[in-house]
C-alpha cells in the first residue's frame, strides 16, 4: 500500500466561453494528483489530507473514489476547500492560492492516521504552512524508520511566507527521505545551483530523481548518475506532469515488489531506469491533455 499525504484543492483553470475568459473548477493539488495517478495505474493507494464537507470537497472525494483511491484516512471538516487559480504562459502554469483557514491547512497532529503502508509520499504546498506542515512532518518522522519515504517538494515560491522556517523543515524532511524527486527549478531554489549530486549526498537519500522537463530525468544514487530521456509528446500544458511521473515511478517499483527500504537501498541502475522510464511514459500522456488528467493503465 502507498499512502499519499498532502494537499487536495480545486484548480481554477483558465477557459474561454465564447468571447469571455473564465475559470473552470477541476480537482487538483500536487499530492492529490499523485494519488489519482497511482489509483488509475492500478497501484494500491490511500490518501491522507484534510478534506472539506463542502461542494468542492465532495468533488475531490468523488474523484478519489472514481480513480480507485481509498480516502478513508482523510480528516473531514466543514472548513472550506483550498482554491488555486491557474494562469498559463506557453503551457507553463503559475498559481494564486486561497488557503486561509481551509480544511487542508488546518490539519493537526491529532488528525494523523494509523497506517501500515509500505511507502509514504509527501510534498507540495502542504509542507509550507502551519499547522498542516507540522502534522505532515510528524507523520514522516513517525513512519520513516519502517516505511519507504518519498518526497517531492514541488516548490511554489509565491506561496512561501516564512522562508527560513520552510527551508528548515524541508532540510529535515529531505534528510529522512529514501527517494527524492526534484525538478531543476526546485533544485536551484533549494541550493542556489544545479548540483543535484551534492544534494543527494548531503541528504543521504538512496535515490534522487532530477526532472528536467523535455530533457528527461537524471537518476542519482551513491553509485553514480545516469539520464533517462523524456517521452516525446504534443504538450497542451504541464499541470500535473511531475506528480504523474512520481506516481509512475512508485507504481513500477510496487509492481516489482521493491517498495521496501532494503530494496530501495540496493536497487540497481537497470531497475531504477525502467521505473523512471515508466514514469516518463505516464507523464507524457498527462501533458498531452489539458489539466492534471493522469492516464489509466489501459491507456498505456
Amino acid at each position: 500500500m502507498i499512502l499519499c499525504c498532502g494537499e487536495a484543492l480545486i484548480d481554477m483553470l483558465p477557459r474561454q466561453a465564447g468571447e469571455e475568459a473564465c475559470f473552470a473548477p477541476h480537482a487538483g493539488g500536487a499530492v492529490f494528483n499523485t494519488a489519482i495517478a497511482l489509483g488509475r495505474l492500478g497501484a494500491p493507494v490511500q490518501f491522507f489530507s484534510g478534506l472539506s464537507s463542502d461542494l468542492f470537497g465532495t468533488i475531490l472525494r468523488n474523484q478519489l473514489h472514481a480513480s480507485g483511491v481509498d480516502a478513508s484516512p482523510a480528516a473531514i471538516s466543514d472548513r472550506p476547500t483550498t482554491l488555486a487559480f491557474v494562469t498559463l504562459t506557453n503551457g507553463h502554469a503559475a498559481y494564486a492560492f486561497y488557503d486561509e483557514n481551509t480544511a487542508g491547512r488546518m490539519l493537526a497532529p491529532a488528525d494523523l492516521p494509523d497506517t501500515r503502508a509500505d511507502a509514504v509520499f509527501f510534498g507540495g504546498i502542504s509542507l509550507v504552512v502551519e499547522p498542516c506542515a507540522a502534522a505532515y512532518e510528524a507523520l514522516m518522522l513517525r513512519e520513516a524508520p519502517r516505511a519507504v519515504i518519498m518526497i517531492d517538494p514541488n516548490i511554489r515560491p509565491g506561496f512561501i511566507k516564512d522562508e527560513p522556517a520552510y527551508r528548515a523543515r524541508l532540510d529535515r524532511m529531505l534528510a529522512r527521505a529514501d527517494i527524492i524527486k526534484i525538478s531543476d527549478e526546485d533544485l536551484a531554489w533549494i541550493t542556489g545551483n544545479t548540483d543535484a549530486v551534492a544534494l543527494r549526498a548531503a541528504t543521504g537519500a538512496a535515490v534522487m530523481l532530477l526532472t528536467r522537463g523535455a530533457d528527461g530525468v537524471t537518476v542519482i544514487t551513491a553509485a553514480g548518475s545516469f539520464d533517462v530521456p523524456a517521452v516525446k509528446a504534443d504538450v497542451v500544458d504541464t499541470v500535473g506532469a511531475g506528480d504523474t511521473f512520481s506516481a509512475g515511478f512508485l507504481a513500477y517499483l510496487d509492481a516489482q515488489g521493491l517498495l521496501t527500504k532494503s530494496a530501495i537501498a540496493l536497487a540497481d541502475g537497470d531497475v531504477l531506469a525502467r521505473a523512471a522510464a515508466f514514469g516518463a511514459r505516464v507523464a507524457a500522456i498527462t501533458v498531452s491533455r489539458a489539466g492534471a488528467n493522469p492516464p489509466w493503465a489501459s491507456e498505456l
